[in-house]
């Protein structure tokens, strides 16, 4: 089975891991820093603070700028349903944007939802294709808003060759195994603001603050959200391949990009030129006439060792949000969730496997449009 995504762990990576296991600190040691500058430098900000997952990323994020009961964001349902949880853990109610046709939030529709009670804009550059930001950030600027960008698929993306993480007021990426880099679990904060970064370290280790010899402080209530120094170690090595992981991933994306022009089954997502993706997910968008035998294509290209999945089921449609919030529908996310199937597209594969799943991908939808004549 070829799985639509899935980390590639090398010698280089088991030796790192080995050797921060043999040293005297596998949690709160220097792996923890080291890899937080990296990361700094390769996103050129001015901070990172690195935490268990990028949920908990999320959830201080929220917290640092003060989220609280009566609050609203503005998201998109398109995600992992992290990115809205943990604005409710905090008492928070999300507002859902409709998106565009490429799965990211459509920009222009954000000012209609912009209430007294919007404290933050959280969009999710999905796939890996980075958002307008820049027009993102006008209409946050606009109504003294924050934004949150959630780059959980978008470590390494650039505009223009600026890298991801730049604009907003705090970016939130990623580290979980199946991400272009991965730390087994693990997700980082980038940000500019120095009082950002301040209050998310001290959020994520209990809200203490240690002071002389055995003697520390709580100052406020933080959680344990830590990232161990084994995890920093995996993250280190990784992060010296990440630009040779995107590079693969972008050969394989375009080379399907070049198999499927035209096809009679299904539309790809375009990049634009000015910007690169990391390929986290490369999404097909199923013709209309192909919605109805979705599940029988899901099963068919499984059964052939194709491990598609979706990407997402709209957040609204949890049994938890409706009982919650109601009932809610947005057309563009309606259709894209009918119609989005990931193949796999990752650094782990050849191009021959590549191949193969064109081949196969073709194949099967050829024989189902067969039978639906």
């Amino acid at each position: 089975m070829i799985p639509y995504s899935r980390q590639l762990i090398e010698q280089c990576d088991i030796d790192a891991v080995s050797n921060a296991l043999k040293g005297d600190f596998l949690t709160g040691g220097k792996s923890v820093s080291d890899f937080e500058e990296a990361l700094a430098s390769y996103l050129g900000v001015k901070h990172v603070c690195v935490m268990n997952s990028a949920t908990s990323c999320l959830h201080v994020a929220y917290q640092i700028i003060e989220l609280k009961r009566g609050d609203e964001i503005i998201t998109t349902p398109l995600t992992f349903a992290a990115t809205s949880n943990t604005a409710i853990q905090c008492g928070a109610t999300p507002l859902f944007c409709d998106i565009k046709y490429d799965g990211n939030i459509d920009e222009r529709k954000l000012e209609a939802l912009i209430t007294p009670r919007t404290k933050a804009i959280v969009p999710v550059d999905f796939g890996g294709n980075p958002l307008p930001i820049h027009l993102i950030k006008e209409v946050c600027e606009k109504h003294q808003l924050y934004l949150i960008e959630d780059a959980s698929h978008a470590l390494g993306s650039t505009i223009d060759g600026v890298k991801v993480g730049h604009v907003a007021d705090m970016t939130i990426f990623s580290f979980h195994a199946i991400k272009p880099i991965t730390t087994f679990e693990g997700g980082a904060i980038a940000t500019n603001n120095t009082a950002f970064y301040e209050q998310a370290k001290l959020l994520r280790s209990h809200g203490i603050v240690k002071k002389e010899l055995w003697n520390s402080d709580m100052v406020t209530l933080g959680e344990n959200y830590r990232l161990s120094d084994i995890a920093c170690a995996l993250g280190l090595s990784q992060l010296k391949r990440l630009d040779a992981f995107i590079d693969k991933r972008n050969e394989i994306a375009h080379y399907y990009d070049k198999r499927f022009s035209n096809n009679p089954f299904f539309t790809t997502i375009a990049i634009d030129q000015n910007k690169r993706s990391t390929y986290h997910l490369y999404p097909i968008l199923l013709d209309r006439s192909l919605w109805c035998s979705k599940e029988d294509i899901f099963k068919a290209l499984h059964a052939k060792g194709l491990g598609v999945q979706v990407h997402y089921k709209p957040v609204y449609q949890f049994s938890y949000y409706k009982e919650r919030f109601g009932e809610q529908s947005l057309e563009t996310a309606e259709d894209f969730y009918r119609a989005e199937l990931s193949i796999p597209c990752h650094q782990g594969m050849s191009m021959d496997d590549a191949k193969m799943v064109a081949d196969t991908l073709l194949e099967v939808l050829t024989s189902i449009k067969g039978c639906l004549l």
